[in-house]
């Protein structure tokens, strides 16, 4: 008798995806595997694939080449059982104006076999005051919470989620990323599409960072950041131009990076790096105008990676 546990079967999987916009390759041959109850995070600037990429997952959008795996299913074949099981929100959800919330909610519930009461999905997201409150009437945050709700009511064994905090207050940031944890906590999946990276490194569990359609690191978060060899980022600006050959030298320093007149350096000890900065930019006659530092992030890594920040 073979006692070896099975391996499970990943949640959600593709390999060599590729998605073709004329000559722009907006997917180019993504191999991705994501293990159930995961929360798996995509990173990357506006038009790097990342949206297009989960839209595929989501099959909104057919691929050009390669092969998708949803729960072990296929979209060719099992589109129905995947749409049962899956929930997304996406970043701009159209809803009916003249429904109210409880009506909208109860009308995406209809669409499954089993999910959710829709009152008990409203109380997670913090709507029940709204519950016969028009959408139209509704604020940005409020409709974004709603969607949010939308995705739940089903009670999906996956979650997709893009940029699923935009427009919320910080209590109800908050308060969706409880709900995300509640989620996981029921061994569930999620995958997620953010530009915050204190929200990356908070939710998700390992991160993919995307830039020009290719994964060029994939994580968890904590790893990603001491790829860079240090675990701080010093930012400085000057009057006139610094040798950044010099600076770049010195005892502690990494990475330099220089973007709109602004230098940063990956170091490992504040207190040793900044007072041989100081120095040395008054050897060159530097005049330091501003002065930062923080821990290092995964912005820092996405920096260090493209030389672009994930916004731009």
């Amino acid at each position: 008798m073979n006692d070896r546990a099975v391996p499970s079967r990943p949640a959600l999987r593709c390999e060599r995806l590729t998605k073709r916009y004329g000559d722009l390759v907006a997917v180019n041959g993504i191999d991705l595997e994501i293990p159930s109850g995961e929360c798996f995070g995509l990173l990357g600037p506006n038009g790097a694939g990342k949206t297009t990429t989960v839209e595929i997952f989501e099959g909104l959008l057919p691929a050009d080449d390669g092969s998708v795996e949803v729960l072990g299913m296929r979209w060719d074949r099992d589109e129905r059982r995947i749409r049962e099981r899956i929930g997304i929100q996406l970043q701009e959800t159209q809803l009916s104006e003249k429904l109210s919330v409880i009506e909208t909610l109860t009308l995406f519930r209809s669409f499954y076999p089993r999910g959710h009461d829709p009152e008990e999905v409203l109380r997670m997201v913090g709507l029940e005051e709204k519950r016969k409150t028009w959408v139209r009437k509704l604020s940005g945050g409020q409709r974004q919470r709603l969607s949010v709700a939308c995705a739940l009511v089903s009670d999906p064994e996956v979650l997709f989620f893009d940029e699923p905090t935009t427009g919320l207050d910080p209590q109800s940031r908050r308060q969706l990323w409880e709900i995300l944890a509640s989620f996981r906590r029921e061994g569930k999946t999620v995958l997620l599409t953010t530009h915050s990276m204190d929200e990356a490194e908070r939710l998700c569990d390992r991160v993919a960072i995307i830039d020009h359609g290719r994964i060029i690191a994939l994580d968890t978060p904590a790893r990603l950041i001491a790829s860079l060899g240090a675990e701080h980022v010093v930012e400085f600006e000057t009057e006139n131009p610094a040798n950044l050959d010099r600076i770049r030298s010195l005892p502690g320093v990494g990475a330099v990076h220089a973007e709109d007149g602004v230098v940063s350096l990956t170091v490992r000890e504040v207190h040793r790096a900044v007072p041989a900065l100081l120095a040395e930019l008054e050897r060159q006659s530097a005049r330091m105008t501003s002065l930062a530092t923080h821990h290092a992030s995964l912005e820092d890594v996405f920096v260090a990676l493209t030389g672009r920040h994930l916004r731009d």
